[in-house]
């Protein structure tokens, strides 16, 4: 190995450190909150919400002061209502507070408009999913483990074997064999969950898979965004992982299509039982 290829593998292992040890504290805390639910999630998703909007703001050019506390006002404010049982009012106050927020946006309105869509699509399916009282908190964790075993077998695929990419021009580090090795790690999760008893195997298997494309395809639609706007990261606060937009997007994707499929079938309010229960 030359001199160039080895100081060019020295910061992998240091990214890989930082990604394992956030990744040791966070994903607890949100295991932890999630069983909690109630407001105590609502708060948390809140939060992240909030959070995912700043960021698409900065990725796109347009984190004006009066824009970043226009969003951040409405989506409090949804959460509050759909954490209080008021969904429809949740609803309106979205509406018309996007409608505002578009207004101040001005030249990037279309891009704030599909930020605020997409923080707000996230806040009402998470806590939406959650709030289902018999099957929510299986339900959720259920989604986030099929997004985690997608980015972790994703990563350690991708790594190991190589090989061609998956879509170079959006984003070149991901490969076909890393989507396939997240695709494979999902069905292990689906698997586990039929094993001990909650949820039958082939309608969860197939649930895994959806999610698990839609999780990826959330993670290349993020890239893509920043790939447009020409920046790497959505901001540096979460170490080795980036921003909130870098980690939490293929869980956007896939919290929204499992709430999609649970309402199809059981409702708005017990999306849960119907993503688990068949």
């Amino acid at each position: 190995m030359s001199e160039p290829e080895a100081a060019g593998a020295k910061p992998a292992p240091s990214n890989f450190v930082m990604r394992l040890l956030a990744a040791l504290v966070l994903a607890p805390l949100a295991i932890a909150v999630a069983y909690a639910g109630g407001w105590l999630w609502a708060l948390l998703v809140t939060l992240a919400s909030i959070g995912l909007f700043a960021e698409w703001l900065m990725v796109v050019g347009a984190g004006t002061t009066a824009l970043t506390g226009a969003g951040t006002l409405v989506i409090a404010m949804m959460g509050l209502c759909v954490a209080a049982g008021a969904l429809k009012t949740a609803i309106i106050v979205g509406c018309v507070g996007g409608a505002g927020v578009t207004l101040i946006a001005r030249g990037k309105f279309i891009w704030a408009a599909t930020g605020f869509a997409y923080a707000s699509a996230a806040l009402l399916a998470s806590i939406l999913v959650r709030k289902d009282l018999v099957h929510g908190f299986a339900a959720l964790m259920f989604v986030l483990l099929v997004v985690w075993a997608t980015d972790i077998g994703g990563y350690f695929a991708g790594r190991s074997i190589g090989g061609p990419k998956l879509w170079p021009r959006v984003s070149p580090k991901k490969t076909w064999a890393g989507a396939v090795g997240g695709f494979v790690a999902s069905l292990a999760v689906a698997s586990g969950f039929a094993a001990f008893g909650i949820g039958k195997a082939v309608p969860l298997l197939a649930v895994s898979a959806v999610l698990s494309v839609v999780s990826q395809a959330g993670d290349l639609f993020e890239s893509a965004v920043k790939r447009r706007f020409g920046v790497k990261d959505s901001s540096h606060l979460i170490p080795g992982h980036g921003g909130l937009l870098d980690r939490l997007d293929g869980f956007v994707a896939a919290i929204l299509v499992a709430w999609i499929i649970g309402f199809l079938r059981h409702g708005v309010h017990s999306a849960g039982s119907g993503l688990m229960v068949w």
